[in-house]
């Protein structure tokens, strides 16, 4: 798992059938700091977070098809939860 902020979404008309009524966001990694880390990802959102949201993003195959109820759904990146603050060496943010 990993920490990111949510900075879009992506809009599509057409999906892979087992990605209708699917969110998607785009996200970007963040450090212990809150500063971007590299590249920005497409991830499925399982928790209705939105643009600014600090989230945690689980990225194995297997965490969407649970969160989103749906086994035949294939993604790697999924906004597990939304975090209201995380303490690092002590420290919260």
């Amino acid at each position: 798992m990993r920490i990111a902020k949510v900075v879009g979404n992506v809009v599509s008309t057409v999906k892979e059938r087992t990605h209708y009524g699917k969110k998607f966001l785009i996200v970007q990694y963040i450090d212990q700091f809150g500063n971007p880390q590299g590249a920005r990802q497409i991830a499925f959102d399982a928790v209705d977070a939105g643009i600014g949201d600090v989230v945690l993003v689980n990225v194995d195959g297997g965490a969407a098809k649970m969160l989103l109820n749906d086994n035949e759904v294939i993604s790697n990146v999924t906004v597990c939860g939304v975090l209201d603050h995380y303490t690092f060496d002590g420290e919260t943010r």
